[in-house]
């Protein structure tokens, strides 16, 4: 029966799937379908994230739309491939079958394109193929003829240019469709695998009673990997159905037939002749992507551009962000005033002011340079120029052990370990892929940066830092987080998770003006999840913080400093004085290693609370000082400085390279499903953040500093 024709289909909406290649435009088009609409998770059992949006067809009739992860083929050979190709199978239990299929393609590249397209065409479910990047295409001189293809496909197809909005209206008429056509699809079976697809059908439409449609292509993926009964996916293979398939495997491997390649070879032969009657190619020199490539990929100039960009994107933290984060100081630094000349005195009052507002607003004041952080990554990947960055990157990495396309999870990693981690999905070595779990969180993640530009302040003498020291102090630092990596990716390849030398084969997308809705809808969302973590964990902990710092209370009339000496704060940090003092550290900093176990961030708010610092000298109460002036102020008991140059150093690299943040640690057990490695990580993060600032601090005591 056509899922589309059934009483269910007709009772509501049709959900639709939104299928694609990697940077095929799939994601620009479901953002100018959905806008706002969308709901982001993850499926459950894996760390694939799941986007399910509401568009509206031209009747104004919702229709869900769930835009799945890219794949080249339906022969999954990781795990976000294996979630799209379950969803499209009706395998997942959560996620019904969608009832019709919104193909994108990439209209500059067709042939390789159509390879997922015949695929999907396999399964006899209403489809819209959407050519998308048509301005590319005719640049690079290619008529695609989309009636023509239309023609031989017997399905809508959609001429498009998502990125300016060129084509949406259109996806949306056919997308309000009561009906849609089959697709109009035959090729021929190869005949030395056409028994064996033919068996293959009648079992698993026999045994499946979701397959009956979709059977001969069940048949043909399972024939598609050698290892085929062990990526099945999530559904197992009944008994009759593997001893069917293992029976055609052994006669084959007996005969010499190599059957995998026969059936990719014969889908690419009927993708060429299909695409030699709707493409019509005029001849043109280089194009403008070939000339670019020519330096950006180049070994030296390449290279500069790189590190141009990087530096870029690190000046724009400092110098954009001033204006937004004086202005947050501002209001958070009034908010604070207000409530201290509103509330009556007291516990409630401090709990307030000291606890809430100054645990929230020390961390929230960075929200613009993590904004910019964020707004740059996602221009990098709209442009293209993400890929390029891996190609370049592919030579270096594989000397630690690593390809080119680890370097986009370790990126991934300067705004947010957790997405970082998460990309290494991708990645279809399994050494290779937990390789990169494993150093991912040593890229200096945007949760870092308010503890870096911290310190520098406290480092820096005078009022003002000037611009290059703060911008050369912050590449240090993420110069040592990337060596960091790479070192241990390197000697963990050399050792833990020996493998064979990884080969990459990536595809270099066109150049593209970047898709500035795209790249909001991707700042906004991060903003959203920033400030909630302001809103909850941070809160929480400032509070449960202040109430550690305040109580017990100590007497009457006793000393300076006495009441956090005896809290229950400062009893637990001097549990730990004895392995910080070593390395420059004091308990009352050790208070603070111990709150941003939570997340790297709390440790300013928790600073800021613990040496009684206001958010801004702006109108702040006369017994809160400044967090810059409070640093610089703090004391050893025998009068020694605290915060001297050198220890704002360590601290700064203590943070580079140790493990503190839950969330992360969380993502990696989702990741490996074990407790093992999350351990393992802790420790060796740990234990090298310590060592490391041992030997920086006692080398710099040795040296006079």
């Amino acid at each position: 029966m056509d899922p589309q024709s059934s009483p269910a289909a007709h009772a509501r909406a049709p959900v639709y799937a939104v299928v694609g290649n990697p940077n095929s435009g799939k994601s620009t088009l479901f953002n100018a379908l959905t806008g706002l609409k969308q709901k982001v998770g993850n499926y459950p059992g894996v760390t694939v994230e799941k986007k399910v949006g509401t568009a509206y067809s031209q009747h104004g009739q919702p229709l869900t739309v769930i835009d799945l992860p890219g794949t080249y083929s339906l022969a999954a050979r990781s795990p976000d491939e294996a979630v799209t190709r379950d969803v499209l199978l009706g395998r997942r239990s959560e996620t019904p079958m969608p009832d019709r299929i919104l193909c994108i393609v990439d209209a500059s590249n067709l042939e390789r394109s159509l390879y997922l397209v015949h695929q999907i065409l396999d399964l006899c479910r209403p489809v819209i193929l959407v050519l998308n990047m048509m301005d590319l295409a005719a640049r690079s001189g290619l008529n695609v003829r989309a009636a023509r293809l239309e023609k031989e496909l017997g399905i809508p197809v959609i001429p498009c240019e998502a990125v300016n909005g060129k084509g949406v209206i259109e996806v949306k008429l056919a997308m309000s469709r009561a009906e849609l056509p089959l697709p109009r699809h035959a090729w021929n079976v190869p005949q030395a695998i056409a028994s064996a697809v033919s068996e293959l059908q009648a079992s698993l439409a026999d045994n499946d009673a979701k397959l009956p449609l979709s059977a001969r292509a069940e048949a043909l993926l399972l024939l598609t990997d050698r290892d085929s009964i062990q990526v099945s996916g999530s559904t197992p293979l009944s008994p009759q159905t593997a001893a069917i398939l293992t029976g055609w495997q052994r006669r084959w491997e007996r005969e010499g037939t190599d059957w995998s390649s026969i059936l990719v070879q014969a889908r690419y032969d009927a993708i060429g002749k299909l695409t030699t009657q709707v493409v019509l190619r005029t001849p043109t020199g280089p194009s403008a992507s070939d000339r670019i490539d020519a330096v950006v990929t180049h070994p030296v100039w390449g290279w500069i551009v790189l590190g141009g960009v990087m530096a870029l994107m690190f000046l724009s933290i400092f110098t954009l962000a001033e204006y937004p984060m004086n202005w947050i100081d501002a209001r958070v630094a009034g908010l604070g005033n207000w409530v201290r000349h509103s509330f009556p005195e007291g516990a409630l009052r401090d709990l307030t002011t000291d606890g809430a507002i100054a645990g929230v607003g020390s961390v929230l004041v960075f929200l613009p340079q993590i904004l910019i952080l964020f707004f740059f990554i996602g221009l990098l990947e709209n442009t293209g120029y993400m890929a390029r960055a891996a190609f370049i990157m592919d030579r270096l990495m594989s000397r630690v052990g690593l390809n080119g396309r680890s370097f986009i999870p370790l990126l991934s990693s300067y705004a947010c370990a957790i997405p970082g981690i998460m990309a290494t999905r991708t990645i279809e070595d399994e050494k290779d892929r937990l390789t990169t779990i494993l150093v991912a969180p040593l890229m200096s993640c945007s949760a870092r940066l308010p503890v870096y530009l911290m310190m520098i302040a406290a480092l820096v003498p005078g009022d003002r830092v000037p611009l290059l020291t703060k911008v050369g102090l912050m590449l240090l630092m993420y110069g040592l987080g990337t060596v960091g990596a790479f070192t241990f990716a390197w000697f963990f390849k050399k050792t833990l998770l020996k493998g064979k030398p990884p080969v990459m084969i990536m595809e270099l997308p066109p150049y593209r003006l970047p898709g500035l809705k795209d790249v909001g809808l991707h700042m906004l969302e991060r903003a959203v999840v920033f400030v909630r973590n302001a809103g909850t964990v941070i809160l929480a902990i400032s509070i449960v913080l202040w109430f550690l710092a305040a109580f017990p209370r100590a007497p009457e009339g006793a000393p300076a400093g006495q009441q956090l000496a005896d809290s229950f704060a400062g009893r637990a940090g001097r549990v730990l004085e004895p392995a910080l003092k070593p390395i420059g550290f004091d308990w009352r900093i050790g208070i603070g290693l111990i709150s941003s176990f939570a997340a790297r961030e709390v440790f300013v708010s928790s600073t800021a609370i613990v040496f009684n610092a206001s958010h801004s000298g702006k109108g702040a109460d006369a017994e809160a000082a400044p967090l810059r002036t409070a640093l610089r102020d703090a004391r050893w008991p025998d009068g020694r400085a605290l915060f001297t140059p050198l220890v704002c150093l360590v601290l700064m690299i203590y943070y580079v390279f140790a493990m503190q943040c839950m969330g992360t640690v969380a993502v990696v057990k989702r990741e490996t499903n074990s407790w093992r490695w999350p351990a393992f990580q802790i420790a060796y993060m740990t234990g090298t953040a310590w060592v490391l600032s041992l030997i920086v601090y006692q080398s710099g005591r040795a040296l006079g500093f």
